[in-house]
């Protein structure tokens, strides 16, 4: 123990610290044989079932690297992880440890808190930092009773907290158990595919879906849950997109061990999905409120003066409520969470199909889809035609809806991902007919990111780009700067599976900022929209300088920039000076319903 660790009596340390000669008897299956003996006999026996402290015979000994500066404690772990038939290394120099990891490859770290020099929670912190550590498992082992402080060390990074004194066998277990779970997510591969996420360590998102289609096939019972951590787009503009990562990895790892031993996977930036295979249905919703209590319970710290609560929304559901797939589960349990928003205690209860207020926007979208188009121009030329796809619905009674009208119910009722796929079939079927057209079209569609999260959405898509023959290179998929600043990963993985059949992508609704112009550079884009009123710039000098700061960083980052709701010539003017690459707006036409405008003549 450091000596700033809390004081225990010499009289103490020798009953409960220090263990007795015949301490693996004690709590071993059977009379134990020498540590030598037993590693012995772990190699001659593979049919036998491992003990706590063993692994497997035919896997290596479980190796266990301590950092201790104090030698008789450091001496006390060795000789009891040694007994359990593990290999432990003692490192008594915090800033030795970085060697040591390299030169040992430890399955484990056992960690002081109280080192002189450097803590055992700033180690952790640069061991982090570190991608091939970040999820090799750490254990502190420290006197410190303050129960402020453990909640501290695991937000730093740590993966548990041990307080001395404690009993061998105890310290045998958290270790072996620890390590055997890290080796098996190291291990798991279903089809090729990693079980657990690199980064986060939790179960990876199809890997959860997975288990939830097994669960709905089987007929199970359990529950579901969507998680949305709050006010994520402020945490990112305030923190940074680097501490916001950390930060939602520590409320991952908080929201894991409130949830076992249920299943936890994280969706994008800021929610995750709980699965509870098995559970009483009737316990969904009081586990939903209470993983929703400890998130919030104790702080998160940002930065070493700073600290703060997350609150987080809660939308759940039981799994015999006769969902079809996963992906309808999926989309159930987070719009439920979207009403979950609006609730004084942040969870709600998937009610199905007859919740009255699902069917209201269910009878809203009772119609004809009809969509509009209007010309992208290119203001130096292009020998391409390019449309933005434009979504409209005629209802029965003869009324015409705007997407302004018919997305958001779409979203409440759950039809979303069903709409965006209508309108990007139909987009599809316009590509292919006009393949060979002279001068070739480009369309820009606009789409939902929680369509582009739907697991089987991109398989879709690029099967359905291959069967008609069409070249990636002619859709546009159009996503708005909201959306993909709160779910930059999932938009991230949506466009690298695309990316290999030429499909692009465009950020719409463009205002730039520190965040905003940081996805330029980390997504792969093609194209920026800009937000509407920066078609007034013409009037106004602070937005010429945004606009033209905005296409600055746009063309560094190899992109191109279009100017939208551009209405008269002095505002095309404006956007041609600021240099723009593409208007679109009535000055070049206004929103029709047939693709005839004359690229090849037009002159701006």
């Amino acid at each position: 123990m450091a000596s700033n660790d809390t004081p225990t009596s010499s009289a103490r340390l020798s009953r409960a610290e220090v263990p007795p000669a015949d301490y693996w008897q004690r709590w071993s299956v059977g009379n134990a044989p020498p540590a030598e003996a037993v590693r012995a006999h772990i190699a001659a026996a593979p049919a036998a079932a491992p003990e706590a402290g063993q692994p497997a015979a035919a896997e290596t000994p479980y190796r266990v690297l301590i950092v201790e500066d104090d030698r008789s404690q450091a001496l006390f772990a060795q000789s009891v992880l040694h007994g359990a038939g593990m290999q432990a290394i003692v490192q008594m120099d915090a800033e030795g440890v970085q060697q040591a990891i390299a030169e040992h490859r430890p399955d484990l770290i056992l960690m002081d808190l109280h080192m002189p020099g450097l803590d055992g929670m700033r180690l952790t912190a640069l061991i982090r930092q570190n991608p091939q550590q970040q999820l090799l498992p750490i254990v502190f082992l420290t006197g410190d009773p303050d129960p402020e402080r453990q909640f501290e060390v695991l937000d730093s990074g740590a993966d548990d907290f041990l307080t001395k004194p404690i009993r061998p066998r105890h310290l045998v277990a958290a270790v072996a158990n620890r390590i055997r779970r890290s080796r098996q997510q190291s291990q798991g591969t279903a089809e090729g595919v990693a079980l657990s996420n690199p980064e986060t360590g939790l179960p990876t998102r199809h890997n959860l879906m997975l288990q939830l289609d097994a669960a709905l096939a089987a007929a199970e019972h359990g529950g579901l849950m969507f998680i949305e951590i709050a006010s994520a787009l402020g945490l990112r503009e305030r923190y940074g997109y680097a501490a916001f990562e950390r930060l939602m990895m520590q409320a991952g790892r908080r929201l894991a061990e409130a949830a076992r031993p249920h299943l936890l996977a994280r969706l994008n930036d800021n929610s995750f999905l709980l699965l509870g295979r098995g559970m009483d249905e009737d316990a969904v919703d009081a586990l939903a409120r209470s993983v929703r209590q400890a998130l919030s319970a104790h702080p998160f710290v940002v930065r070493d003066d700073e600290s703060l609560h997350l609150r987080c929304a809660v939308g759940h559901a039981r799994l015999s409520q006769g969902f079809e797939d996963a992906g309808i589960a999926l989309e159930a349990v987070e719009r439920t969470a979207l009403q979950a928003r609006l609730l004084a205690d942040g969870v709600a209860a998937h009610q199905g199909n007859g919740d009255a207020a699902a069917q209201e926007h269910l009878a809203l979208l009772e119609g004809q889809i009809e969509l509009a188009y209007q010309p992208i121009v290119a203001v130096a030329g292009s020998d391409t035609a390019q449309y933005q796809v434009l979504l409209r619905l005629r209802r029965n009674d003869g009324t015409l809806l705007s997407a302004g009208q018919v997305i958001p119910a779409a979203e409440a009722a759950g039809r979303i991902g069903d709409l965006d796929q209508q309108v990007l079939d139909h987009a599809l079927g316009l590509l292919h007919r006009y393949q060979h057209a002279v001068p070739p079209m480009r369309l820009f569609v606009s789409q939902s990111l929680r369509s582009l999260a739907r697991e089987a959405f991109a398989g879709w898509l690029l099967k359905a780009i291959a069967d008609r023959q069409i070249a990636g290179s002619s859709l546009v998929i159009d996503v708005r700067l909201g959306d993909a600043l709160v779910h930059a990963v999932t938009l991230q993985q949506f466009c690298e599976r695309l990316m290999p059949a030429g499909v692009q992508f465009c950020l719409s609704q463009f205002e730039p900022g520190d965040e905003a112009n940081a996805l330029m550079t980390q997504l792969p884009l093609g194209f920026v929209r800009m937000a509407g009123r920066f078609a007034g710039s013409h009037a106004s000098q602070q937005l010429r300088d945004e606009l033209r700061g905005a296409i600055d960083a746009a063309h560094r980052a190899g992109l191109q920039i279009i100017g939208q709701q551009i209405e008269d010539p002095q505002a095309a003017a404006a956007m041609w000076m600021s240099g723009i690459d593409f208007i679109q707006g009535n000055v070049v036409q206004s929103v029709g319903s047939e693709l005839d405008f004359d690229f090849q003549n037009t002159v701006l």
